[in-house]
């Protein structure tokens, strides 16, 4: 990396920390901190300055800097990995680069802060320096000056004049909002300088500030707290960081340096007095020795991670300190209620003890005592309820294995993972029974369960258990539903209670009312004004819902809605506001964290389920930021959620103004998403939380050695975007809304947003190249396309409009205006397309290496730039790595490298200078699914993972690559490598190369690693299995015909076109109806029965653009015939094991739609016969050496292929 400067060159040196901010724009407060004086800030953030900086000279009402903590940037110079020269926030009033210059401070990008970030920790803080070539400069410890002094006030100064209290704070490098705190509390607050003699002032109350360095160069307010501490004062005193260790240094107890100091926005603290844990912001490297305490002093807070000190208290004095920021900003408030215990220590006056006035503990949780637990899981998958499901069940499966309960799991899901019979991580019992209230309650009477898991089943399984317990049913078995009581789940599902429930809580919903027929429907809209939005209670994806823009929508959808539900909601909509969600884990001792928060890139009116999402969200401030995390968690402990939960906000995009949307109690798509962004393994801590198990008892399972009781930081950006298939069906609109249509989605991981955005785009179709306005499957946009209505109205195709119109330079204000898409984002994928236009305007031979370079970092592939260059993929592999320009390896590891992770969860990245990982497994790789899709679904993944399992089973290491994150293989402890990727060639020969893979097998993630087969054998990858030569001349309709004709194996007429006379000739030949059949293809994906001459053009142009390199077959359509499938495994050619099943309706339904029986009622055994003679003929024609499928035509005892 060459780090490019963004602010002004001054030479410096001093330590280098580093610091995990919580998402992007959350800088402001961080480098105005006191305490960060003569600090090198080293952000684990990737992104920074995606807000801008706002108005730094704003005062509040106390006089003080609105936005700032003090009066300017306090650290010595900032390094960050990408920088955003575009920034975009409503009250940005200059980029941060600006700001820095002003304030002289250096700061650089591209550099690999995730390496510095490892070498800090690894070494402890270390001294660091900023130099330019030829300008050399001395290291300089800054802890060796007195830097409290430096930034210690220098007079008194007097905020809150006339409140009655009256508080000395004293300055060691004080935030401002300690004072903000204090006086909206009532106090009159005094700040005076480090060295001020205080001893001998009036005063109701006392605070010692924060502040940077080490305490023991600040003797002189040491002193001064010693003779506070030893002349019996009355008065309550509170210190704060810095203010703890003067406090505990003054009381005679010792301070060290620590070997790895504590910084950034999510460390986990334990309250020694009642156990509740807290989130909060530190920025130390000293600590109190709790050992050396004197008698009568006690430790009050402890790291949950690491066990140090983190507060004392005196155990009869008003006496307390806190070794992390209660004012937090930036930062969780979820400690500001120690002010309040402040202020009462003192109202209360003489004889009030710390802990009296501290929160009482929560209900104390106790283990649930269970030996038997029922699972129910989601059924067969539908729009809004996929494979995400099966991954939740199993890891519940999994977390109940490790607490020694038994498990009966009920999912008539055959394609699911969590239904394997066998094996160390499966249930007990598995019934393939419908997921209703009749067949639980007889599973029920039979395995006598004592415990029910309702929230890893979606919908179907919420549903299910509130019928249960309105029926009486749990409660006739004694059977305790887990975790989220049904009456809380019934306080988010239906619409007027939740409404209810918010409302005691004061908190914003949307102005709504829930009725119960279409009449009352259309009064409430009239109170509210049009549009209106309409919501379905105890619905799933959006079902039911919908934006009314006039009475007679509402009339339309209303009724639609009333046929499915009893009670609707009729809401103001919010249309164009940001959708922001927080993943919310609570347990039953109180204890509760936001484990992710994610911001959709689509606003309100598009469901989440077909939005594009990034995560951490990108263009939150920190106060909006921290004001909806709080809001978060005080629903849910409203609520009484207990294990995890999803939270939807809608934000005003310019004001602070905010709506609660919804509430799922539940597992839900967004949780899987959230699980597989952050590495915490929401389904596993949400079943051990509903065993009574509390948070920081829990195991953080990425690191090994810390709690789970944490919020994750993200040294990286994620992507999802949903992966649609509305092409499948006839007459069906494009357009996406508040009702979901997606079937499957992506996650890509970058450590810039457009590498990981560009990355996801690939993922859903590997028929796109990145953003670019090319449609999915080679479609072409229409000769006349109405891009103003194609940006405005929300679509499948959207994504590709912004694109067609960036390439038109339309500007961004006016996407903006059309889109309500966040201007930032909008800003990036410009820059993607400004640098389309440079490599298009360069050639091979002069474009320069730092070029290509900036272009992989933005998500540019091989491909995609050899389409700008004129070179094919594999010669611009060849340029780029002629010019060593290469991609690295990183973890995730939860916790931004913070401390060493034990898992093998990576991502290929080219923002990085090191590897994270050693190569020297030499493992099996496997390729998964990709996105589901229609036809390709959570049946792979579970081929996948038995694959997976077998090869670890007979001692083998696994390297796993997928891109999907509903999916069980894309758990990191089902494989030695995990790596969520492109199923791309160039991404797989990266990783095979580096792992030094002993092969690859592609026969189990269905049609995308099947369609590389022949690619990957070309560059050298030893594909187990049958040879990819053989797969070829399978997947060829030609060639596969051709060799059934020389085996004398029976098949319909059939004949290779290429032009439509040769179809239309062969069609009069043989009579229609005709069937066309493209190659490579998944499900029948434009396969179609053609009837006449006029149909054949058509389905004939759409075979041939989605299967461009190989010809179509065409070929008689037998009719009146029965279908019957083999399934089969050979080896070497030889059939090792069969299953023939036999189709209900006639031949022409697709497989995938047809009702199968096992074993087949109505083939004659002649023809069976004459199905395994040809199966054998072609298993041995094609050497197949794994599973392979045939589908036959039987009429009477004719047999056809």
């Amino acid at each position: 990396f060459r780090p490019v400067l963004f602010s002004l060159a001054l030479l410096i040196s001093g330590p280098m920390y580093f610091s995990s901010i919580a998402s992007s724009p959350r800088y402001t407060e961080a480098l105005t901190d006191p305490s960060y004086k003569g600090q090198i800030l080293t952000l684990a953030n990737p992104i920074v300055g995606n807000g801008g900086m706002p108005d730094t000279a704003a005062l509040d009402e106390m006089g003080l800097r609105r936005f700032l903590e003090s009066d300017g940037i306090k650290v010595s110079g900032l390094l960050v990995l990408d920088y955003s020269s575009e920034h975009s926030h409503w009250q940005a009033a200059g980029s941060l680069g600006e700001w820095l210059k002003e304030e002289q401070v250096p700061a650089l990008y591209g550099i690999d802060t995730r390496m510095l970030s490892k070498l800090i920790r690894d070494k402890g803080t270390v001294l660091g320096k900023i130099e330019f070539e030829g300008q050399p400069v001395e290291f300089a410890d800054p802890n060796k000056q007195n830097l409290i002094a430096e930034v210690s006030t220098k007079e008194v100064k007097v905020y809150g004049r006339g409140n009655a209290m009256k508080v000395v704070a004293v300055d060691c490098g004080l935030k401002h909002n300690v004072i903000r705190l204090l006086v909206k509390r009532g106090a009159e607050v005094h700040l005076v300088p480090w060295d001020h003699d205080f001893t001998s002032m009036e005063y109701d109350g006392l605070i010692i500030s924060g502040g940077p360095g080490d305490p023991m160069k600040a003797q002189e307010v040491i002193q001064n707290v010693r003779k506070v501490l030893e002349s019996n004062r009355p008065e309550p005193l509170f210190g704060i960081s810095m203010g703890s260790l003067i406090t505990g240094i003054a009381a005679g107890a010792t301070s060290y340096r620590m070997q790895m100091a504590n910084r950034g926005q999510n460390q986990p603290v334990l309250n020694a007095v009642n156990g509740q844990a807290v989130i909060t912001a530190q920025n130390h490297s000293y600590a109190i020795d709790s050992s050396t305490l004197p008698p009568g002093w006690t430790p009050l807070f402890v790291n949950a991670n690491d066990q140090t000190n983190e507060g004392i208290m005196h155990e009869t004095r008003p006496i307390f300190t806190a070794q992390f920021y209660p004012d937090a900003n930036p930062g969780p408030r979820d400690t500001e209620f120690l002010f309040d215990s402040f202020i009462s220590l003192i109202k209360r006056g003489k004889g009030t003890t710390v802990s009296s006035v501290l929160p009482k503990a929560g209900a104390a949780a106790s283990r649930v005592e269970v030996s038997k637990v029922l699972i129910l899981g989601s059924g067969g998958l539908s729009i809004g309820q996929a494979g995400e499901f099966d991954y939740s069940g199993s890891q519940a499966v999994k977390a109940m294995k490790e607490e020694n309960v038994k498990t009966v799991l009920m999912n008539p899901n055959i394609a699911s993972v969590q239904t394997n019979e066998t094996g160390l991580k499966q249930a007990d019992a598995v019934y393939f029974l419908p997921i209703t209230p009749q067949f639980v309650t007889e599973v029920i009477k039979v395995e006598r369960p004592d415990g029910l898991i309702l929230g890893m089943g979606g919908q179907t399984a919420l549903n299910c258990g509130v019928e249960l317990f309105k029926q009486g049913v749990l409660q006739e078995y004694g059977v305790k539903v887990l975790g989220t009581s049904v009456e809380s789940i019934m306080a988010t599902e239906d619409r007027k209670l939740f409404s209810d429930k918010l409302t005691e809580l004061n908190e914003k919903i949307a102005p709504s009312f829930a009725v119960e027929s279409i009449e009352d429907a259309l009064k409430a809209a009239e109170k509210i004004n049009y549009p209106v939005m309409i919501r379905s209670a105890y619905a799933l994806g959006g079902l039911g819902s919908g934006i009314c823009p006039d009475k007679e929508s509402l009339l339309d959808l209303g009724t639609k809605a009333f046929a499915m539900t009893n009670q609707i909601l009729v809401e103001k909509s919010v249309v164009g506001w940001k959708e922001i969600e927080y993943e919310v884990v609570r347990d039953a001792a109180d204890n509760c964290i936001a484990v992710c928060n994610m911001e959709n890139i689509d606003a309100m009116g598009v469901h989440t389920g077909d939005s594009v999402v990034v995560a951490p969200s990108q263009t939150l401030s920190n106060e909006e930021f921290q004001m909806l995390r709080d809001r978060a968690i005080k629903v849910v402990r409203h609520l009484g959620i207990v294990g995890e939960c999803n939270i939807q906000f809608a934000l005003h995009p310019t004001s602070l103004e905010y709506y609660i949307i919804e509430v799922n109690a539940r597992l839900s798509r967004s949780s899987a998403l959230a699980s597989k962004a952050t590495g915490y393994p929401l389904a596993f801590v949400a079943a051990k939380i509903a065993l009574g198990i509390p948070l920081p008892e829990i195991k953080n399972v990425v690191t090994g050695k810390t709690s789970a009781c944490f919020e994750p930081s993200l040294d990286y950006v994620v992507t999802k975007i949903p992966r649609w298939d509305l092409d499948r069906f006839r007459h069906v609109s494009n357009q996406i809304g508040s009702s979901m249509k997606s079937v499957g989605e992506v996650m890509a991981i970058g450590r810039t947003f457009e590498e990981s955005f560009q990355k996801a785009l690939r993922m859903c179709h590997p028929s796109v190249d990145g953003f670019t306005s090319h449609l999915p499957m080679n479609k072409a946009w229409p000769d006349i396309t109405d891009l103003q209505k194609e940006l405005s109205e929300p679509s499948s195709t959207r994504i590709y409009a912004i694109a067609k119109a960036l390439e038109d330079d339309v500007p961004v204000d006016v996407i903006h205006k059309l889109t309500a898409i966040d201007k930032w984002f909008l800003y990036k994928m410009r820059g993607i397309v400004n640098m389309e236009r440079i490599l298009k305007e360069a050639n091979s031979e002069t474009v320069p290496e730092e070029t290509l370079r900036r272009a992989k970092r933005i998500g540019f592939s091989d491909k995609q730039m050899g389409k700008c260059l004129g070179l094919t993929e594999v010669q611009c592999r060849q340029l780029r790595l002629r010019k060593n320009i290469v991609p690295w390896v990183k973890q995730i590891d939860t916790l931004a490298a913070e401390y060493p992770a034990v898992t093998n969860y990576l991502y290929v990245t080219y923002n990085g200078q090191e590897h994270d990982v050693k190569f020297d497994d030499c493992g099996v790789m496997v390729l998964g699914c990709g996105p589901y899709h229609i036809g390709s679904s959570v049946e792979f993944d579970w081929c996948a993972v038995s694959s997976i399992r077998t090869l670890r089973q007979l001692g083998n290491k696994t390297v796993v690559v997928n891109c999907n994150p509903e999916t069980v293989s894309t758990d990191f402890d089902e494989c030695d490598r995990l790596y969520f990727e492109e199923l791309s060639l160039e991404r797989i020969l990266d990783i095979y190369q580096y792992e030094g893979c002993s092969g690859c097998i592609i026969s189990v993630g269905g049609q995308i690693p099947n369609n590389l087969a022949v690619p990957l054998h070309q560059s050298g990858v030893k594909i187990l299995g049958t040879n990819p030569l053989q797969i070829d001349q399978a997947e060829n309709r030609s060639i596969f015909s051709a060799v059934l004709d020389e085996l004398h194996v029976a098949q319909a007429p059939w004949k290779a076109v290429s032009t439509l006379r040769d179809a239309v000739e062969f069609a009069r030949s043989v009579s229609y109806p005709c069937l066309l059949r493209p190659s490579y293809v998944l499900s029948g994906s434009a396969m179609n029965v053609v009837f006449s001459e006029e149909e054949m053009k058509k389905f004939l142009a759409e075979a041939t653009r989605v299967s461009q390199d190989h010809p179509v077959v065409l070929t008689k359509f037998i009719e009146d015939a029965r279908e019957v499938e083999m399934d089969a495994v050979a080896k070497a050619g030889r059939v090792v094991s069969h299953a023939i099943s036999e189709h209900v309706e006639d031949a022409g339904v697709h497989s995938g739609d047809a009702t199968l029986v096992l074993p087949t009622q109505t083939i004659s055994q002649g023809a069976l016969e004459k199905v395994k003679a040809a199966t054998e003929k072609i298993a041995n024609a094609f050497a197949i050496s794994g599973p392979f499928n045939i589908q036959f035509l039987v009429r009477g005892n004719d047999v056809l292929v």
